[in-house]
């Protein structure tokens, strides 16, 4: 089983957002996914609520609790599990980032969000993982996310190739607990979301075929 999880101290990076894309986008791949939901708030919980007995699967969990949950998820035959956690850098975060085999950080190419970069580097470091930075709403001119990138690869990290704009699809697609790729394929939100998967480059699972989690929202 592989874990990603969505690390970012800052909030409304668009943790979430991307979040449940990804699960979304894997389930559609083939890749019997999980979405665990470790914020509190549970946003991602209520979005993916909202589709019914659909795929992908999705659970509220503690962070304390994110290890036997992770074990849980392998018994039952997942292929991944996607880890939305609070924004805050802190000991839940850390203990999601120990827990993943790829951490995904979202960055708006704001200063705010620039300048939060470091300390998600740092629980990165503390967790013993590369953290792949994904730039997140970009506006369709300016320089501002090639500027990001650039200061993130200055200070050592890594930045995906694909980043995703600032596109209503992504957020109307949510009042049906879809992504934009199910609402409108052609779309260049799918197209997006698409490319940063393909980069990610996860790997496929066998998976038994076995019953489907209950689904939990708060």
């Amino acid at each position: 089983m592989f874990t990603i999880a969505l690390v970012c101290q800052k909030g409304g990076a668009g943790k979430t957002t991307l979040a449940v894309h990804l699960a979304i986008e894997t389930q559609r791949r083939g890749l019997r996914t999980l979405l665990l939901d470790l914020d509190a708030q549970a946003s991602a919980s209520k979005i993916l609520g909202r589709r019914g007995d659909d795929p992908p699967d999705f659970d509220t969990e503690h962070p304390a609790r994110l290890e036997e949950s992770l074990k849980t998820a392998a018994a039952e035959g997942y292929a991944l599990v996607v880890l939305d956690t609070a924004p805050q850098a802190d000991q839940a975060a850390l203990r999601a980032a120990r827990a993943a085999d790829m951490v995904i950080v979202p960055v708006r190419p704001t200063i705010v969000d620039i300048d939060a970069v470091q300390t998600t580097m740092d629980i990165s470091a503390l967790a013993k993982r590369s953290p792949i930075f994904v730039l997140n709403a970009i506006a369709p001119q300016g320089r501002e996310a090639t500027e990001a990138r650039t200061v993130i690869t200055d200070r050592g990290g890594v930045v995906a190739t694909a980043q995703i704009g600032d596109r209503k699809a992504f957020r109307t697609a949510f009042n049906d607990g879809r992504g934009a790729q199910e609402i409108d394929p052609a779309s260049k939100a799918a197209a997006e979301i698409e490319a940063l998967v393909a980069e990610l480059n996860i790997p496929t699972i066998k998976q038994p075929n076995k019953a489907s989690r209950r689904k939990v929202a708060a």
